[in-house]
């Protein structure tokens, strides 16, 4: 089994039981330029972020970092409390919870989101 296959094995297993618990999902997938976290309901999107937008682009030298990863996370939870969200089920989609991950999800929770 290679690496790829080995983590989106892992990320099934997390999506499958996150959707038996019928939870608002906080989705990250990660590229090695950028970071982008969703979060859904059904299959509905309910807010999303990622250093590809303008805001964060003109924050940002370099968009695949730890500190993009930290803005990114801010910025999802101001959009979820928003929408009156405050408990969400972290989707890392296999990446470990780690660097850029972990950094989002620690944002995120400091500014409000629960999980």
């Amino acid at each position: 089994m290679n690496k790829k296959k080995a983590r989106l094995r892992r990320a099934i297993n997390t999506r499958f039981k996150i959707r038996k618990q019928e939870a608002i999902r906080l989705a990250v997938h990660r590229t090695s330029r950028h970071i982008y976290a969703q979060i859904t309901k059904s299959g509905e999107v309910i807010a999303s972020a990622s250093t590809v937008e303008s805001v964060i682009k003109q924050q940002m030298e370099y968009t695949g970092n730890k500190l993009a990863a930290l803005v990114v996370g801010k910025i999802i939870a101001e959009r979820a409390i928003e929408k009156g969200i405050y408990r969400v089920a972290f989707d890392r989609s296999g990446y470990k919870y780690h660097g850029r991950v972990e950094s989002l999800a620690n944002s995120a929770r400091e500014n409000g989101l629960q999980f």
